[in-house]
């Protein structure tokens, strides 16, 4: 369901999820605003890493922004696929490679002190196929910039 929440702040979050159509933020909220963290699109893998890693409440809510379809595996049942099944560890080790590697560029991304420059880098290096899926608001606070500012550089890009 568009909209739904998936996992909210405070929630310990036991599902590893895989989108099998649609999209999902997470974002938590500051001062009232709500900053956008990340948006994941079909055939990715999501959680929140925290709650679900460390069984402790996640900090960041999961909405999901479209009609989103699922398959998720329960903590537990992860816990045994890692240690009854050894190509488990294999796939395990690609997704925390998956991480690291979004996780580094998401870093990278928020270091660039110009609005024009962090659109770019978007673009190309992360998910520019999305960018006409996600509504405005968002990809605005992901790319720390206000919305009115992401309108007038989509419109030069352009």
């Amino acid at each position: 369901m568009k909209n739904q929440f998936i996992c909210e702040a405070g929630e310990i979050c036991d599902r590893l999820y895989f989108i099998k159509k649609g999209m999902v933020r997470g974002y938590f909220v500051s001062d009232g605003i709500e900053l956008t963290t990340w948006v994941d699109t079909e055939n990715e893998v999501f959680t929140s890493i925290t709650g679900f890693f460390r069984n402790q409440p996640c900090q960041e809510n999961i909405q999901s922004l479209e009609e989103t379809y699922c398959d998720y595996l329960e903590y537990e049942d992860y816990k045994y696929c890692l240690n009854n099944f050894p190509e488990m560890r294999q796939i395990n080790r690609i997704l925390l490679e998956e991480y690291y590697i979004l996780a580094e560029q998401r870093v990278y991304l928020a270091r660039i002190p110009n609005a024009q420059k962090r659109l770019a880098y978007y673009m190309e290096n992360m998910k520019p196929h999305i960018v006409e899926r996600i509504p405005r608001k968002h990809l605005a606070s992901y790319l720390a910039i206000r919305p009115e500012t992401l309108s007038r550089l989509l419109k030069e890009r352009h």
